[in-house]
């Protein structure tokens, strides 16, 4: 709809509540139970914002309000609509999907991840998403496996 049929202020205020959307990963969206949890949590969180805003009586600031709670429900429901629960490791073997790896860089560093879905992960928080560069290289390798990832050397100790 034209702008000049709404009670926007301007063509620029119209733009400010059409946010684009956010990227959706091109690889399968693997998730544990945890991280399909926190997803439905957000969509609940995006839902109240949304409905909060919708209280707003200023036409032009609620549309501002509403915009990032509207993008985010589009992303996490594409993202629920889209998830691939993934069980727990049946072993300990190997490093896996939902594995929790410790390892020693050969800079002496040890760094425990555990390897989940890419909504889910939080290298601060100690899980990296599956499809990045340490956990692919890791997926598949055993206890004493040592495995090369941007020049450095690593050599899995433990595998929960």
């Amino acid at each position: 709809m034209s702008v000049a049929f709404t009670k926007e202020e301007s063509a620029e205020t119209a733009a400010e509540t059409l946010l684009p959307d956010r990227p959706v990963s091109p690889h399968p969206n693997l998730v544990t139970e945890a991280g399909l949890k926190a997803l439905e949590a957000q969509m609940e969180e995006a839902r109240a914002a949304y409905e909060a805003a919708a209280a707003i009586e200023d036409v032009n600031e609620k549309r501002r309000q509403q915009a990032g709670p509207l993008r985010d429900a589009r992303y996490l429901s594409e993202r629920i609509r889209t998830a691939q629960l993934m069980p727990q490791p049946a072993s300990t073997e190997v490093v896996a999907f939902g594995s929790t790896v410790t390892f020693s860089r050969d800079d002496g560093r040890v760094q425990t991840y555990r390897i989940v879905g890419e909504d889910e992960a939080d290298p601060k928080a100690g899980s990296i998403s599956y499809v990045s560069p340490v956990a692919r290289t890791l997926s598949g390798k055993g206890i004493g496996d040592v495995v090369t990832v941007g020049g450095q050397e690593l050599e899995i100790i433990t595998i929960a």
